[in-house]
């Protein structure tokens, strides 16, 4: 694959996921927070942090 398809194709996807955040939580009436941007950014790592990081815990409970 040549260089320029490959970063045509990976901002596409990127966007794409960004959008599928966007709209997830815009159905579910879930604060998107930073997570379309972080996804834009770092595409499959964003969606894995926006699905699976839950701000309502706390890290001092045992």
């Amino acid at each position: 694959m040549e260089p320029q398809a490959f970063v045509a194709a990976t901002l596409a996807a990127h966007v794409g996921f960004a959008i599928v955040v966007t709209a997830h939580a815009s159905l579910t009436d879930r604060d998107a927070g930073p997570w379309p941007v972080v996804t834009l950014a770092f595409g499959l790592a964003g969606i894995a942090a926006y699905f699976f990081y839950d701000e309502t815990s706390d890290s001092d409970e045992h």
